[in-house]
């Protein structure tokens, strides 16, 4: 049996033209999939989590969401973490999770494009989906985004190589890549610029000035010299449709969230000249869903804190890095991530101090420290749902065969854990 257009959850690219060949309740084929999403499919069902368990002893599902609702009850300062590689429907449950305990509920994109949200919230975005890009732009920015290693297909499907309907595919295009090293995307770029380490800022600042007709005394701006500045802005001002895609290169070099305030500026300068936009390379498959699901059901898209009794909002302290640092967790639920392996020392070390409940497909050094380890369905393969790609398009991911005997979708086991809080409650 073959399915086609199948959604992909790995990245935030969410292709949805993959064909999936299934024989006996197993993938036995793909096309158009990348490798690293032949391999999430190929290989799902291998270094599972083979059963539930608690202190690393095999214990029923029951059992052990029954010592999960115990230790979240109990717990004064709980968080619930991760959200970014599973379905909406399993985030809103943890959300209410949250509430119900008064917890913390954070996704990963506090590590990542955390930066990116606080600027858009001050100063907004000129934004546009993958398809419209793909008709239309016919000049693309890389800009401390390396889509060749990260993004295996948004050249191809998407930004660099598709022929569009008003552009003529690669040749009608021109590709500028903005790094502080020779990246894979670099290589294949029109033009190269290399910007000094953490001086994204200033280059963002000067090409805009130089876009609205400003007079720079200055011969070199971040490394880069100033009539190659200026090459680059009328470049970008000469473009029919431009577009500007940006990674954690300048979300996670100093500036931070300045560093995009400073990009939509200049791409709000260039709107004075012509049509451009600006999309984050968001990673993980739903992460762009992570921060949607929490924005609608509290108003703050992550880092939300309920203890109150009502959500509030403040990024640098309700973040799970910064609170695992300080110690004020003294419990966690993790669902789809690995903090274990990505956190910095000191928040990784606290977090192997404290009653770790950890939903998971795989074996991850966080499910090795975790107290109670509860095996769940692969979304997009094992259970179906909703993403949301990142440019906020949300497409529908399907089930292609069926989880291991007893094993539930994130959503289900949430549910479960739920439904015991409340009734803890009463």
């Amino acid at each position: 049996m073959e399915q086609t257009d199948i959604v992909c959850p790995f990245c935030g690219c969410l292709c949805d033209d993959l064909e999936v060949s299934i024989e006996d309740g197993h993938i036995t084929g793909l096309k158009n999939a990348c490798a690293v999403s032949r391999s999430k499919f190929l290989n799902h069902g291998d270094h599972r989590v083979e059963s539930a368990s608690i202190d690393n002893e095999p214990k029923s599902i029951e059992e052990s969401v029954k010592a999960a609702v115990d230790i979240l009850s109990k717990a004064i300062r709980p968080l619930i973490y991760g959200l970014s590689s599973t379905e909406c429907g399993a985030i809103s449950k943890a959300i209410e999770i949250a509430e119900v305990t008064g917890g913390i509920v954070d996704n990963t994109a506090s590590v990542c494009h955390g930066p990116t949200i606080l600027a858009l919230q001050q100063v907004g975005e000129s934004k546009a989906s993958l398809g419209d890009v793909m008709n239309r732009a016919d000049l693309v920015v890389f800009w401390g985004a390396n889509p060749t290693a990260a993004h295996l297909r948004h050249i191809t499907r998407y930004s660099v190589m598709p022929k569009g309907m008003y552009v003529e595919g690669r040749k009608g295009r021109k590709v500028i890549a903005v790094d502080v090293r020779k990246t894979g995307t670099a290589r294949l770029a029109d033009k190269f610029v290399q910007v000094e380490p953490n001086s994204d800022y200033e280059l963002l600042q000067t090409l805009r000035a130089i876009v609205r007709g400003e007079e720079l005394k200055a011969t070199e701006v971040a490394g880069v010299k100033m009539e190659d500045i200026k090459a680059l802005a009328a470049e970008m001002a000469e473009a029919k449709y431009g577009v500007v895609f940006f990674g954690l290169g300048l979300t996670q070099s100093e500036g931070r969230h300045m560093n995009i305030d400073a990009a939509v500026g200049l791409v709000a300068e260039l709107n004075r000249k012509t049509k451009f936009v600006l999309t984050p390379m968001r990673g993980h498959y739903n992460v762009a869903g992570a921060n949607t699901v929490a924005t609608w059901q509290t108003g703050y898209p992550y880092a939300v804190d309920f203890s109150k009794g009502y959500p509030r909002y403040n990024p640098g302290e309700f973040t799970a890095v910064d609170l695992m640092a300080s110690g004020e967790v003294d419990a966690a639920i993790i669902i789809a991530s690995d903090p274990g392996a990505t956190f910095p020392a000191d928040a990784a070390r606290h977090l192997a101090k404290i009653p770790v409940i950890t939903l998971e497909q795989k074996i991850t050094p966080t499910t090795m420290l975790s107290k109670i380890v509860i095996p769940v369905a692969t979304a997009g393969v094992e259970t179906g749902g909703t993403a949301y790609r990142m440019d906020g398009i949300a497409l529908r991911l399907s089930k292609l065969v069926d989880p291991p005997e007893g094993v539930y979708s994130d959503e289900h086991i949430l549910d479960m854990i739920l439904k015991g809080l409340k009734e803890a409650a009463q």
